[in-house]
């Protein structure tokens, strides 16, 4: 183990697997009635479901998986618990259900090759919620009500093939159906389940109006839009004419992302949007007061109410930091009682955790790129080994919290400069915009330009800068060694596309109705053939000269394993020898805890290689 003393103080080498292993307990969760409480814990490596009584010292395991982490569960009603899990990372999740005493586990939608979507928990039923199926057909998923208790599927919507989004109002009944052409959208409404879908408005993909949910009396909807707008507002929309009545909240710098309300009470209660940290627009005083007796016990973390009894007197309170996964706490509303439950990850101590602070970056052409730089403690800001870090997507965005993969890399000693770059959400619609057909064009020159400014500030050394992405983020690292390939020491390709046309041929099925919609972001395989072969990096491997290792999971239905493969093939041909680590049981990432530590431990070797010594 190293430790690194600088201006007397010392920061310990902290072990890789810290960084990776799963979570001591998390995602705790209340059950409706406010008698118990569930979370994830690892039994035999694998995270599982476990239930507590409220006040009670034991807890009881009720889920046994051995193969996949359960990454998603939640209360069907207070005696029973359904959770998602799929099969090494292939993404047909299949829903199954217990009872929260460990009893009567079954699966629910035991269909081979069929994904489950939850659409709406149905929290007023004790009985029913609704979920999505693609059963009849691989391309389109249809509405089933589940009656979690008897097992009975019963189809409420049939999709006639160019549905891909359903709203329900608040008594559980369809009344929205969002459909797409491929490229331009409609939002289709009806009155009843007696009546059959009419088209309300219609709109290029480019323009949203997403409705969130039903106003309390079932007759409007509130929604997100951007008609009109450069940047997404919260509005409220009288779906039966097709109109805006009201604007509750817009900012003009970034979208407004969410809506959220009292489901007792009938009440809206809070807006929320990200600038560099969530932010929150209050909209009652019970919720206002509430987070600010929390923030008052809790300071110095961020704090979120992450679920709630039907009654709302039993809240599951999250904390978390750029430098701490956090707690989770039980608040009593009745008592004002605010008990701590659990550190997520207790071995990590905050106080050796470097503080990823926002940034901005001026691109070429004149766009701001907004952003978060980490800095290693311990060392001098001044001519580090550093790593540039894309995000996935490439239409999300990177938001101000914890992040293991950062604070791994610079405890070991690197600057990591994670880019929002042009077309990442939350910036407004001509920013997303100004990433059409740019994949490995202005896109990346976005992160180019952060190296250049990482340079300029002093802060990285020139000859020791290394590009680390999964997914579109690993694109990036092949776009940007083969197309920059004087910029990067080296590249770790994590899930990332290789070849445009094979990347486009091999979507999953469920994607295929927004196949136009790709192509108008991305490119046409036959319109933009000129364009796509000059974007691919497979087609470009004999530029590439700085190291890459690859990593790819076997099943991942995304980005097809013949993604990577491609690209190690196109490099052997030249006689280089890629480090290339494929596992055969996970997807679209490495889920598995042995497989992350796997990954992460070859990573730590390949960057030690080939940046952590100074070049002359």
């Amino acid at each position: 183990m190293q430790n690194t003393q600088i201006n007397n103080s010392i920061v310990r080498e902290i072990p890789l697997r810290d960084f990776f292993k799963n979570p001591e307990k998390t995602g705790y969760t209340v059950s409706p009635d406010g008698r118990y409480y569930a979370f994830l814990a690892p039994h035999n490596e694998r995270l599982n479901v476990f239930v507590q009584e409220i006040g009670k010292k034991d807890h009881i395991k009720v889920t046994s998986v051995t193969d996949r982490d359960i990454s998603h569960y939640f209360w069907g009603n207070e005696n029973i618990i359904l959770y998602l899990k799929d099969k090494n990372g292939d993404e047909n999740f299949h829903l199954f259900s217990v009872e929260k005493d460990g009893k009567n586990e079954k699966e629910v939608t035991p269909f081979d090759n069929v994904r489950c979507n939850i659409v709406d928990e149905l929290f007023d039923s004790k009985t029913d919620i609704l979920i999505e199926l693609n059963k009849r057909n691989p391309e389109v998923y249809d509405v089933y009500r589940l009656n979690v208790v008897s097992g009975e599927l019963t189809m409420i919507a049939e999709n006639p093939g160019n549905v891909g989004g359903w709203l329900n109002d608040h008594d559980g009944t369809i009344r929205i159906a969002i459909t797409s052409d491929g490229v331009n959208r409609s939002i289709l409404y009806r009155d009843s389940e007696k009546e059959e879908f009419r088209t309300i408005v219609t709109t290029d993909f480019r323009e949203q109006l997403q409705p969130l949910f039903f106003t309390f009396d079932n007759k409007q909807v509130y929604a997100l839009s951007n008609l009109g707008r450069d940047k997404s507002a919260i509005i409220k929309y009288d779906i039966g004419s097709g109109k805006e009545v009201e604007l509750l909240y817009e900012r003009p710098d970034v979208d407004v992302s969410n809506l959220s309300y009292s489901r007792k009470r009938k009440t809206l209660t809070q807006i929320s949007y990200h600038t560099w940290k969530l932010e929150r627009e209050f909209l009652d005083e019970d919720t206002k007061n509430l987070y600010s007796r929390l923030e008052k016990e809790l300071a110095g973390y961020e704090t979120a109410i992450v679920s709630k009894d039907d009654d709302e007197l039993k809240f599951i309170i999250r904390t978390y930091s750029d430098r701490s996964l956090g707690s989770y706490y039980l608040y009593d509303k009745a008592s004002d009682i605010l008990s701590k439950l659990s550190d997520v990850s207790p071995w990590i101590d905050e106080n050796e955790m470097a503080e990823s602070r926002p940034v901005r970056v001026t691109s070429r052409d004149g766009l701001v790129i907004q952003g978060y730089l980490t800095l290693p403690l311990g060392k001098e800001a001044k001519d580090l080994p550093a790593i540039i870090n894309p995000h996935g997507g490439p239409w999300v965005r990177d938001t101000w919290g914890y992040n293991p993969e950062v604070q791994f890399l610079a405890n070991r000693g690197y600057a990591v400069l994670q880019l929002n770059y042009r077309g990442s959400t939350g910036y407004g619609r001509k920013f997303w915009e100004a990433s059409f057909k740019q994949w490995g064009k202005t896109m990346q020159d976005d992160l180019t330009d952060g190296v250049n400014w990482l340079i300029d500030q002093g802060l990285a050394d020139a000859k020791r800068v290394c590009i680390y992405g999964g997914s579109y983020g690993g694109y990036a690292v092949l776009a940007g060694l083969a197309f920059t390939p004087d910029v990067y020491a080296a590249g770790v390709d994590y899930v990332g596309v290789s070849n445009l046309f094979t990347f486009l041929e091999s979507i999953p099925a469920y994607w295929k109705p927004y196949l136009e919609t790709l192509y108008e972001m991305v490119g046409h395989p036959e319109k933009d053939k000129e364009l796509l072969t000059e974007t691919s990096p497979v087609f470009h491997a004999d530029k590439i000269k700085s190291p890459l290792f690859i990593a790819q999971g076997r099943m991942d239905p995304r980005v097809n394993v013949n993604e990577s493969d491609q690209m190690v093939e196109a490099l052997k041909k030249r006689g280089i020898d890629v480090p290339y680590m494929v596992k055969d049981n996970e997807g679209h990432g490495f889920h598995n805890e042995e497989n992350r530590f796997d990954f992460y431990e070859a990573m730590e070797k390949f960057l030690a290689k080939y940046l952590l010594v100074k070049k002359g």
